[in-house]
């Protein structure tokens, strides 16, 4: 993978990527935009409100039309620049539905984009289409409640794409953090994508996925080990959350073990509402 920011890569003749240069533990290299189409243009996930990336996607739309700017999701390294890029192309920014915040522990995330206001809601089924290209939104809540992927059949010579978000990335496993990421949303939105036929994936982070189902198939059991884990180690004993966090993950690079942290409440979560574990006070058992 080319890790160069700011400079347009032609991924296949409908799809180019331009890198935002926002890497970090928990992006990779960076949030990835995509730009689709030849002589009009929908632009997905524009990332950071960030001048050097705003200056790069300009050059890459070179005075082509826009016809929307299209989100996968609220969280800060993908939509925030949606709107100084709706500004400056009169395209109206479509896709995932604004979030609503319910509660004290989601209102303090510093992940979530509070001004994403997006002109029309896409929802299941529903796109847009530009000169030789659709884009069909996909509703694949989990890793966010809000989420959707979407597909482009005309891509790899009509054998499809998906432009996966966070969902399914090409890089790491995607994070669940409660309580707007649910698990059991999440799994469910794997099964669905395990039943699709897409040639590749361009996800928000990583390299394209060019075996897609496989990779798929590898998360859903992934998942499924980690809740099984989770089940033999809270067997052995009752423990707390950060306890138990530390003994899945042993050796992970202490900068992500919240976030691994919030996973594995997502695993939590989803098997006290199955009645496979219970809470008592800060910890859980069988």
């Amino acid at each position: 993978m080319d890790e160069a920011t700011g400079i347009p890569i032609a991924l296949e003749p409908l799809v180019t990527r331009v890198l935002a240069p926002n890497p970090s533990p928990y992006t990779f290299t960076g949030t990835q935009t995509h730009v689709v189409g030849t002589t009009d243009l929908a632009v997905i996930d524009p990332g950071p409100d960030d001048p050097a990336h705003l200056a790069a996607l300009t050059a890459a739309i070179a005075g082509r039309p826009v016809r929307a700017i299209v989100i996968t999701h609220h969280h800060r390294d993908h939509s925030p620049a949606s709107r100084p890029l709706a500004f400056a192309t009169g395209a109206p920014i479509v896709g995932a539905a604004p979030f609503a915040i319910h509660d004290e522990g989601a209102q303090t995330d510093a992940a979530f984009d509070a001004d994403y206001a997006p002109d029309r809601v896409l929802e299941d089924g529903q796109g847009i289409a530009g000169d030789g290209w659709t884009l069909t939104a996909l509703a694949t809540p989990g890793h966010s409640s809000n989420h959707l992927a979407f597909a482009l059949p005309e891509a790899q010579g009509g054998a499809g794409a998906l432009f996966s978000g966070d969902h399914v990335m090409g890089w790491s496993t995607t994070v669940v953090s409660p309580p707007d990421g649910d698990m059991a949303a999440y799994m469910a939105s794997l099964e669905r994508l395990k039943g699709r036929d897409e040639a590749i994936y361009y996800p928000g982070h990583g390299d394209a996925v060019e075996n897609p189902r496989r990779l798929v198939r590898h998360m859903i059991g992934h998942r499924r080990q980690r809740e099984g884990q989770a089940l033999r180690l809270l067997g052995e004993r009752a423990s707390a959350l950060p306890e138990l966090t530390r003994a899945m993950y042993a050796g992970l690079d202490e900068r992500l073990l919240p976030a691994a942290e919030r996973s594995v409440l997502a695993h939590l979560i989803d098997l006290e509402r199955r009645g496979r574990v219970r809470r008592d006070g800060e910890r859980w058992a069988i």
